[in-house]
């Protein structure tokens, strides 16, 4: 499977973001692995709106609907 960003280009956004922070050897794959669990988080949401609202394909409006209290829920 191909990443879609490449490890180096993670690392670096990461240190130009936060440069007093001292990373760890696998900083970049545990970013990349909390990015994912939030859009399934996300589209899972997403599609029990979409069922509720009796409609068959999730639509942008269901997303924006869901997107707040998911990210409520993603902070901790």
């Amino acid at each position: 499977m191909k990443r879609t960003v490449p490890r180096n280009k993670l690392r670096s956004l990461i240190k130009k973001d936060k440069p007093q922070l001292r990373l760890a050897a696998n900083v970049d794959l545990l970013v990349h692995l909390n990015c994912l669990l939030f859009l399934q988080r996300l589209a899972q949401e997403a599609r029990t709106h979409a069922i509720e609202t009796k409609s068959a394909v999730i639509k942008p409006a269901h997303i924006t609907a869901v997107a707040k209290a998911v990210l409520k829920k993603s902070r901790g």
